[in-house]
């Protein structure tokens, strides 16, 4: 189905950075999105948590939950005025799209630390995969010292609810351990909440390998979330197309993401499943690859052309079945597909 914007009932406009469409349509929630609109549409004027509340249906609470969550992911920056230090946000001007580098996270300071000098010197990687159980009482103490891991726990509570203990840990372990910038956690967070995979396990491998692969600002993550929802989606069209009820195993994983990498047409790939049930009745990644190898390597690269070339072979053996003795065409052997 095809849309055309009205223009017609265009007054004046205001813009939206490229990065909120790109990397946040899936990633914000509607009211997050809503206030965001709501002060991009102020052009530059300062508004408070109640005009952003009154105007967008939403709560004040959940209108200063969305203003820190976009602050935090560096579209919006904040000015403090009043002489009762209300935070006020001021929308960047339409032309003039702001780019604000958040300083790097510095070390908390806590009174394990006290105990760091008994502790054996180790490789980095293990040392920063250290996780250490801090106190509730430790933990208040951090974020009363600690600006940046107040601010983050608040954002995550935005986005998954309250947060229990053992998620607090794991909130500082990223932070101070892991040295992942807190922008950077609040993008790993909101992927992982946007395809309902919150448990904390999961999200601590997700940092680990964040980390070990340099995924530390805000450019980076984007593109590591962009480039996993694209691998989901062909993953997820795969699946379908397979009819499986589970996820892929980490094999069949990487059969896929060859396919997806190459790449080879959805419908060849279709068509090559379809040859494997025929031949062997059951899903075979490794049977379907081979097919799928031996395809390409003859330079067919659609559907139709496998069709012809099997059209050619079942005329060249109807010619020569008096020959061959053989007495049922039907079951020939496509000669593309003989490994």
């Amino acid at each position: 189905m095809e849309f055309k914007v009205n223009s017609g009932i265009w007054g004046s406009m205001f813009g939206v950075p490229d990065v909120v469409a790109d990397n946040f349509l899936k990633l914000a929630s509607g009211d997050q999105i809503k206030v965001l609109l709501y002060i991009l549409r102020c052009s530059g004027r300062v508004c408070t948590d109640e005009e952003i509340s009154i105007n967008t249906g939403v709560s004040v609470q959940a209108a200063a939950d969305a203003v820190l969550f976009w602050q935090q992911a560096n579209v919006l920056t904040s000015q403090s005025v009043s002489p009762a230090k209300q935070q006020t946000i001021m929308a960047p001007p339409p032309q003039q799209p702001q780019n604000i580098m958040m300083p790097p996270p510095q070390p908390i300071q806590h009174e394990i630390e006290k105990t760091a000098s008994t502790v054996p010197e180790v490789p980095v990687k293990a040392e920063r995969r250290t996780k250490q159980n801090i106190s509730p009482s430790e933990i208040a103490q951090i974020m009363k010292d600690s600006v940046d891991v107040s601010e983050l726990f608040k954002v995550t509570e935005t986005i998954l609810g309250p947060i229990n203990h053992t998620f607090q840990n794991l909130l500082i372990w990223m932070y101070d351990y892991l040295g992942l910038k807190k922008e950077v956690i609040i993008i790993l967070i909101s992927h992982c909440k946007s395809m309902d995979k919150t448990n904390p396990s999961y999200i601590e491998k997700v940092a680990m390998d964040w980390a070990d692969n340099d995924i530390n600002d805000l450019e980076k993550a984007q593109s590591e979330v962009q480039r996993i929802t694209v691998t989901n989606d062909y993953t997820g069209r795969i699946m379908k197309m397979f009819e499986m009820t589970r996820r892929p195993t980490s094999k069949q994983a990487e059969f896929i993401e060859q396919w997806r990498c190459r790449p080879i047409d959805t419908e060849l790939i279709r068509y090559a499943y379809e040859k494997t049930i025929e031949q062997i009745n059951k899903l075979s990644f490794d049977y379907i690859n081979k097919i799928l190898i031996s395809w390409c390597d003859s330079g067919y690269t659609s559907v139709q052309q496998v069709r012809e070339a099997e059209n050619d072979y079942r005329s060249s053996k109807k010619k020569n079945i008096k020959a061959s003795g053989d007495p049922d065409v039907d079951k020939y052997k496509v000669v593309i597909n003989q490994f």
